[in-house]
């Protein structure tokens, strides 16, 4: 009986703990046009069909070797509560340098309706590419 305790303490305590295994960081979402970019100029068919694809902030820029670069992305925290899509993770294509200053990753309006609430103005993120 008391290991039987031990066991729900151990997962319970466990099931507390995030294992983190990106980066952390914040993303905005921005609008139409998304041409030029600064990494494509006008060629709309370096963009993914997808339409999920961000601007990289200066953390992740680095001179343009960015561009093309592919990072998973979820949510994990808003301002108000309840501004995460639970559980989806997305795929993003890097496409432009972000204007925005403060977010890693600055998603189009698809990207980032696919991981939060549009409403949310930024959201925090975990990445990895």
């Amino acid at each position: 009986m008391e290991r039987e305790h031990l066991r729900l303490a151990l997962v319970f305590i466990l099931s507390l703990l995030h294992v983190c295994l990106g980066d952390v960081g914040t993303a905005g979402q921005y609008a139409p046009p998304y041409l030029p970019s600064a990494c494509y100029g006008n060629d709309v068919s370096k963009f993914p069909s997808s339409n999920l694809f961000a601007s990289a902030g200066n953390g992740i820029w680095d001179n343009g070797a960015a561009c093309g670069r592919q990072y998973f992305v979820r949510c994990l925290s808003a301002q108000n509560p309840g501004m995460c899509k639970a559980g989806e993770i997305i795929k993003v294509k890097i496409v432009d340098r972000a204007s925005r200053s403060g977010a890693i990753l600055v998603l189009s309006t698809i990207a980032f309706g696919a991981i939060a609430n549009p409403a949310a103005a930024l959201v925090n993120i975990e990445f990895t590419e």
